[in-house]
């Protein structure tokens, strides 16, 4: 077993074990503490997979902008309503149906990777992608490059004249 295989391994039970706690957890801090070792544990297996440009996306806004925004607003809710945030729980025939489902899933899942015929050819690597998406981003693609990032400083506007409108 190499390397990058213990790698993979190490990331895939690490996104799976959080990911079981994001939605098992009964606190919803504990949730959004999990969700952070879920999305860092995509960021390595976009390392893996030698996509860097993907991966430090993941980094930067689904780590530094979403979790951090769900952190601080489930801190302020919190402090604003005084009540400690739980989530509902489940009836014990949401909890048999959820678990038959997932048998499901997993026992196709399972047929699915021991029945196919994986290609298993080495693909060329290269050093990084980071070069050549912003070499796109800024020639091929610059007219939608450019339009989605004013529609985005449009939407931050006007959710800051929301947010600052007084209600009569």
């Amino acid at each position: 077993m190499s390397l990058i295989d213990i790698a993979f391994y190490f990331f895939a039970i690490l996104i799976i074990a959080s990911a079981y706690i994001v939605v098992t957890s009964k606190n919803i801090m504990y949730s959004a503490f999990a969700l952070l070792f879920t999305f860092f544990g995509v960021a390595g297996i976009y390392v893996l997979l030698n996509a860097d440009f993907l991966a430090i996306t993941q980094i930067v806004i689904y780590i530094g902008g979403i979790l951090v925004l769900i952190i601080f607003g489930v801190m302020l809710t919190n402090r604003i309503t005084g009540v400690d945030i739980k989530t509902g729980t489940m009836s014990k025939f949401q909890i048999w149906m959820t678990a038959i489902l997932c048998v499901i899933a997993a026992i196709g899942l399972i047929l699915i990777f021991t029945q196919t015929n994986w290609n298993t050819a080495l693909s060329p690597t290269k050093a990084s992608t980071i070069e050549d998406i912003g070499t796109l981003l800024l020639t091929d693609y610059l007219i939608g490059f450019e339009i989605a990032s004013v529609l985005l400083l449009i939407a931050i506007i006007g959710a800051a004249l929301i947010a600052r409108r007084k209600t009569n």
